[in-house]
């Protein structure tokens, strides 16, 4: 499975949670909670963005018109690809670091052959799709690292589980979020934080998803607790994206 296949309604669940950690009933409660109120931002976000601001993002990227199916949903929307061309083209990164891998490991790895060159480091807990989406860029003339990555008890004061992404360089110019998915809890992604001090001065996050509920929760401790870096909320596509800049 990739962008290519259909797109569920929820993110896979199968695999995910280590044996090693309990998952606590505060946190399952949480997940059922912010089901309620973010189901109609879920539904929106279904559709993936328009087909006009797909083929211009195919063209741009010189792909073929179906490298990128099925778009929306968990999966990443025109709009968040989009602004990751636009950030790669301005500030040229020579190492990304993707959390969540799909749609925008294809857009990153071309955006980085066209501009340069870079290396693009690709996590996602789930082995099969790690090893899909390896196969898919190599048929469209890229290649990434593509990390198979398991989970663990997520650092920190973050609720969940997180990424257990072993060693990782020095500086990440471009840390770009999709993962783990909110169904593991809300604030999952927040623990992100721990990889902010990779980023040089001028270095970028983007947050997908960062409209809902509660990627607008951990933007607000990130701002509390990062005054070195510029948080944006920017509305484009469907689904919101938090840009990070590190000023100091």
């Amino acid at each position: 499975m990739t962008t290519r296949e259909t797109t569920s309604y929820l993110p896979r669940t199968d695999g995910m949670w280590p044996d090693d950690v309990k998952r606590r009933f505060v946190d399952r409660a949480f997940v059922v909670a912010f089901f309620a109120v973010q189901w109609p931002w879920l539904a929106r976000s279904l559709s993936g963005g328009s087909r006009a601001v797909k083929q211009a993002l195919l063209e741009r990227l010189e792909l073929a018109p179906d490298a990128l199916p099925n778009l929306g949903s968990w999966k990443a929307d025109t709009g968040f690809l989009t602004l990751i061309v636009d950030h790669i083209e301005r500030n040229r990164p020579k190492t990304v670091l993707e959390l969540g891998a799909g749609a925008s490991s294809l857009v990153v790895a071309k955006a980085l052959q066209q501009n340069g060159g870079g290396h693009l480091i690709s996590c996602d807990q789930h082995g099969d799709f790690i090893a899909a989406t390896r196969e898919w860029l190599h048929e469209h003339g890229v290649d990434a690292e593509m990390r198979a990555t398991p989970l663990r008890q997520a650092p920190g004061d973050w609720p969940g589980i997180w990424y257990d992404h072993g060693p990782l360089p020095e500086q990440i110019d471009m840390l770009v979020i999709d993962g783990p998915p909110w169904t593991i809890h809300p604030y999952v992604r927040g623990a992100a934080e721990t990889l902010f001090d990779r980023l040089p001065v001028g270095g970028t996050i983007l947050l997908d998803d960062a409209a809902r509920p509660g990627e607008r929760i951990v933007a607000a401790r990130w701002r509390e607790r990062w005054p070195n870096f510029r948080f944006d909320l920017v509305n484009k596509g469907t689904k919101g994206t938090l840009i990070g800049v590190r000023e100091r």
